[in-house]
């Protein structure tokens, strides 16, 4: 029962040394593959196009925390995320840093730094801003507390609508009350059916005169053509986003240079090699002893 890693170079040889150390077989490309039948588990960012391949091949474990790009899988094989510790706390820090941005008017100093100007704007309170939050899992909750901690009003918003302490949560029923008391939206929604193209023009219509946008979910959740209107009507003042459509954002799109939008390219976490190699190590004896797979993702949930 072996592993097939594909990924870039300097992951593997931290994958080959973490799995030589622990007597575990892995296999650093498919033309060095000389058993396809021994394949149990392939980890990847993009599969290879024909899976079929591997006939015996029980799991398919993404080397990021997201599984989105990932195709239907034959039955039987089951998709699993990179559960590794510190990913959602990068995460929650990239959020915070993006509202903390957005609330001192990041985009219009910068503008005015390229430009060599120096002039001062009305700065509001944290306080006088409230945060809404889509995506009320482990990083929404941690994006929350954070957010609140710095004195912003938190709500947030999930489909099940569970409690969660400290914060007032909406479900679906509420949606368009969350977006009307929300003056920064923040999204960490999972990309679903239900979410694909969720940020468009009719959404950001239901927000305040001049809200904002963070947006770290899943680049397929936001129409740009829809945020490049709201931001030139003034709907959106500003925002600043860490996922595209499309990834990676191509030379020249208007995106890089639009005066009220701060675009970063995917970097809000980064798993740790280390980290995602002892996680394929504890996939790889899972599925050996028949135990539940760390990460596994819900099919019918997307997440």
């Amino acid at each position: 029962m072996g592993l097939l890693l594909l990924t870039n170079e300097a992951r593997a040889k931290t994958w080959k040394r973490v799995f030589d150390d622990a007597g575990e077989e892995i296999i650093l490309s498919e033309a060095a593959v000389s058993n396809p039948a021994a394949v149990s588990c392939l980890a990847c960012w993009v599969p290879p196009a024909d899976l079929s391949v591997y006939p015996n091949l029980k799991a398919l474990l993404s080397t990021g925390a997201g599984v989105d790009q990932m195709p239907p899988l034959p039955e039987g094989v089951a998709l699993v995320r990179c559960d590794v510790a510190g990913i959602s706390e990068m995460v929650r820090d990239w959020v915070l840093m993006a509202v903390l941005m957005l609330q001192r008017q990041m985009p219009l100093y910068l503008q005015q730094a390229r430009a060599g100007q120096w002039e001062t704007h009305l700065t509001r309170s944290a306080s006088a801003f409230r945060v809404g939050i889509m995506g009320m899992g482990r990083i929404g909750q941690l994006a929350a507390r954070a957010l609140g901690a710095c004195g912003f009003d938190v709500a947030g918003y999930s489909r099940s609508g569970r409690p969660v302490e400290g914060c007032e949560i909406y479900g679906p029923d509420r949606l368009a009350a969350f977006l009307g008391r929300t003056d920064i939206l923040v999204c960490l929604l999972p990309l679903t059916a239900e979410t694909r193209g969720m940020l468009n023009a009719d959404l950001f219509a239901q927000l305040p005169d001049g809200a904002m946008l963070v947006h770290a979910g899943r680049g397929a959740q936001l129409d740009m053509a829809a945020l490049r209107g709201a931001l030139d009507s003034g709907r959106l003042a500003s925002a600043m986003i860490d996922v595209t459509d499309p990834e990676p954002l191509p030379e020249g799109h208007w995106a890089w240079t639009h005066p009220q939008l701060i675009v970063t390219p995917h970097i809000g976490a980064e798993t740790d090699a280390e980290a995602g190699a002892q996680h394929a190590l504890e996939v790889v004896r899972a599925l050996r002893a028949g135990a539940p797979i760390p990460g596994q993702v819900d099919r019918d949930a997307g997440y």
